[in-house]
């Protein structure tokens, strides 16, 4: 029978696309799979095995774990990236080194087209990017995949009935997203919001109740707000991607991060107060930050507007040079202490309580009677319209 084309398939090797992988064979397509390690925890001969038996003609598997690391996950630190002021974007920061590589190897095997999972759209929004004349092939989005396949559960019998081996099952039908930032689940029990998940599912952080007994305090050196050195009791860290792997095993072991599994940013964010300027951090919490996570979120980092925002992040970061010292201890983070040597924004004596240097009470009275004059105005006119004070 005739192929339809080439395929770069970007696979996992979890349920959805080992499904995917059969399904597109089914179709008369030749698949090459594409696998980005981006450090998720994974048995990478058992990956190739798996996607040779299912039928791939070839797959690949470049390590971007350095890249990932310094060109997004660093970069979501120094603006304390957070999406809605909670998710911490794990997933949404690896999809664009994942893309970009899948669209190199896509040229270098000369496929006409891409293959994806179900994150359609930050995959599709980068490589369409990338490559403007790229052909996307995307079974969620094609009748005759999605009307056979409603759910995880059509997806477990398809893999039995077609020998796919998978690690899912109906008692454990998690999506997983693994990588060096997070570990992400979904679907299953985890649809129920009133119930916690089980223990049982956490492959990231051990278990806060029974984490050691003894708090284990470390240094994170920062400049131009980026972690460069990882101070412990024996050793010093100053390589980027094995400064991350080294906190993520701290937290890890002390149960931290159930939420945040970047604790880095947390270092990062009690350092700012120290030495960034006020007005800066406020414009950037409520601009940059904002806008460089919903960019992210939504799939628009081959855009302009990141890049612009992105030179924003970098000037707002040029002082943010320092120390902090940590405690983890059973699921917590604390804060010991931080210094910097080179910035000279926060001065001891100026916020002593006890020291009156470059301040005098009476200035206090200029800065209450300007800012009085609109909020008088303001009080004689709720007056005069018969309103109380203090009410709408």
């Amino acid at each position: 029978m005739t192929s339809k084309g080439k395929v770069c398939l970007a696979y996992s090797g979890g349920l959805d696309t080992s499904c995917i992988l059969r399904w597109l064979l089914d179709q008369r397509y030749e698949v090459i799979c594409f696998l980005a390690n981006v450090g998720q925890e994974e048995d990478w001969d058992q990956v190739r095995s798996k996607a040779t038996m299912i039928g791939a003609s070839k797959i690949f598997i470049p390590d971007l774990r350095r890249e990932f690391v310094e060109d997004l996950c660093l970069r979501a630190i120094q603006c304390n990236a957070q999406y809605e002021g909670r998710y911490l974007l794990g997933t949404s920061l690896a999809r664009p080194v994942i893309a970009r590589a899948q669209m190199q190897v896509a040229a270098q095997e000369g496929c006409d087209c891409t293959g994806k999972g179900n994150d359609q759209v930050r995959f599709e929004l980068a490589f369409l990017t990338i490559n403007p004349k790229i052909k996307i092939i995307a079974p969620w989005r094609m009748p005759e995949f999605f009307e056979r396949f409603e759910g995880r559960n059509d997806l477990l019998n398809y893999a039995a009935e077609t020998n796919i081996p998978v690690t899912s099952t109906k008692a454990k039908p998690y999506s997983m997203d693994d990588n060096l930032a997070h570990c992400s689940y979904e679907s299953g029990q985890l649809e129920d919001p009133s119930q916690p998940p089980p223990n049982d599912m956490w492959t990231r952080t051990d278990d806060p109740m029974t984490a050691p007994d003894t708090p284990q305090d470390i240094t994170i050196q920062f400049e131009r707000g980026i972690p460069i050195k990882l101070l412990l009791e024996d050793r010093e860290i100053t390589d980027s991607l094995e400064l991350f792997v080294a906190l993520n095993a701290i937290g890890k072991t002390h149960g931290i991060g159930r939420i945040d599994i970047v604790e880095l940013r947390l270092a990062h964010l009690d350092l700012e107060g120290l030495v960034m300027d006020g007005k800066v951090r406020s414009l950037r919490d409520q601009f940059v930050t904002h806008s460089w996570s919903e960019i992210l979120y939504n799939g628009l980092y081959f855009s302009p507007e990141r890049e612009f925002i992105e030179n924003s992040i970098i000037f707002s970061q040029q002082r943010v040079n320092g120390e902090v010292r940590l405690r983890c201890y059973r699921g917590n983070c604390f804060i010991l202490g931080r210094s910097s040597k080179t910035e000279k924004l926060y001065s001891e004596v100026e916020s002593s309580m006890d020291s009156l240097v470059d301040f005098s009470p009476v200035d206090t009275t200029g800065f209450i009677n300007i800012n009085s004059i609109r909020l008088k105005k303001y009080g004689l006119q709720k007056l005069e319209e018969g309103n109380s004070l203090g009410k709408v």
